[in-house]
């Protein structure tokens, strides 16, 4: 039963958790495009970007329910990297759902309400995408940190 846990968590964490890294960091080169008016549809790709975000971070709720249970049928909750880990995915899921997904709505709504002549010229939608990338980097940060630790396990009995 551990394994069978174990595999979901990790399918969970590849299937939920990537597509959320990759449309979030590419959220901002988009958004930056759309702009500056280089793309042909400016408000589409970062609606879509935008979703895939939103619904897979939803989704992503599976990877801790069974990274929990897997941790559990290990008996390894009370290990410090395994605390570590989850407080540093507490702290990635702030940053998705506080700072990275609320700009990009921001973004999403200039984009389809203002002049993008008049966004660019402003200046400030231009620091709002500076700052979602910072945001959306140290969310990604976080997750390889993550990944690491589930990887390298400090006081593993693996060996690795």
């Amino acid at each position: 039963m551990t394994k069978f846990l174990l595999a979901v968590h990790v399918l969970a964490a590849i299937v939920a958790v990537g597509p959320v890294t990759v449309a979030a960091s590419m959220f901002p080169p988009a958004a930056r495009r759309a702009l500056t008016g280089d793309d042909a549809d400016p408000g589409g790709t970062l609606r879509l970007l935008h979703r895939i975000c939103r619904v897979y971070a939803v989704v992503g709720v599976v990877v801790p329910v069974f990274g929990f249970a897997t941790a559990s049928r290990m008996g390894v909750l009370g290990d410090a990297w395994l605390i570590a880990s989850i407080a540093l995915t507490a702290l990635a899921v702030l940053v998705l759902g506080a700072l990275v997904l609320p700009a990009q709505s921001t973004l999403v709504e200039a984009c389809g309400t203002a002049r993008q002549s008049a966004l660019v010229e402003g200046g400030g939608t231009a620091r709002q995408t500076a700052r979602l990338a910072m945001f959306t980097g140290v969310f990604n940060l976080l997750w390889a940190t993550v990944t690491v630790l589930m990887i390298v396990r400090p006081g593993s009995t693996t060996g690795a």
